[in-house]
């Protein structure tokens, strides 16, 4: 947990629960229903890549029937990040004020969304954390947790930023929060993309706040992990800690 010091959080305003979906139509209508049910009060973008599946048609006639839920129609398969900041940007031009970040395959359960608001009452940016005390994962092969962990441990490291779960991706982001992070620097894709906006987040002086949630692999569709997003990440974040590195090097120096 970071914390820039006391001060008075104002209301959260509408929640807006954005989906990135590629090829997610077995997953789809389950996960926005959950979203409905565990939180009646926010509304949903799903943010698709033109998936072959039909995800997209899909996601339209949950949104013909249901004024809440909402679709983003993208020209096709860029990226967890690109999707991510499309979503973002949507929701800020619409006003809401809470704007998450969820899979669609299930992995971070809608349930647990009212603890990430409640949390984000006293903080900027909340993220539901795997590795701090109470969280866990469940159904995932050694390789998956230990390349998760790995990578967090990694970061928290290299780029110097106090939190257990840095590469997570079910996060809740005040308005205010996302309006100051810089996204239009923001270029990393994928397992990077979490990263990235985590420590912007701490640099920027955010009060960023982890709230444990119980991760549950998918059980329909494919992973859209794949070893060019760990390369990817794995340069940026070292890339990212030397430059820190050299910089405050030379300032000492200066």
């Amino acid at each position: 947990m970071t914390d820039g010091g006391q001060r008075t959080f104002g209301p959260l305003g509408t929640t807006l629960v954005i989906i990135p979906t590629y090829n997610e139509a077995e997953n789809i209508e389950p996960i926005v229903g959950r979203v409905r049910a565990a939180v009646p009060e926010a509304h949903v973008l799903v943010a698709d890549d033109n998936s072959p599946d039909g995800t997209g048609k899909i996601a339209d006639e949950l949104a013909q029937d249901d004024d809440q839920v909402h679709v983003l129609h993208r020209k096709g398969k860029e990226g967890l990040g690109a999707a991510y900041l499309a979503g973002f940007r949507w929701g800020l031009d619409r006003g809401y004020g809470v704007l998450v970040e969820m899979d669609a395959d299930g992995s971070h359960q809608p349930e647990e969304l009212p603890r990430l608001l409640t949390a984000l009452k006293g903080a900027d940016l909340v993220l539901g954390s795997r590795w701090v005390p109470g969280g866990r994962v469940v159904n995932w092969p050694r390789h998956r947790e230990f390349l998760s962990r790995g990578g967090s441990t990694y970061s928290r490291l290299m780029l110097d930023v106090p939190l257990r779960d840095v590469t997570g991706g079910y996060r809740a982001f005040r308005r205010e929060t996302l309006e100051g992070l810089g996204m239009d620097e923001v270029a990393s894709q994928g397992y990077c993309f979490q990263v990235d906006l985590a420590r912007r987040a701490v640099k920027a002086g955010f009060r960023v706040v982890e709230v444990p949630i119980t991760f549950v692999d998918r059980e329909l569709g494919d992973s859209k992990m794949s070893r060019d997003i760990v390369a990817e990440a794995l340069w940026r974040v070292t890339s990212w800690g030397v430059e820190a590195r050299v910089s405050k090097a030379l300032g000492r120096r200066g």
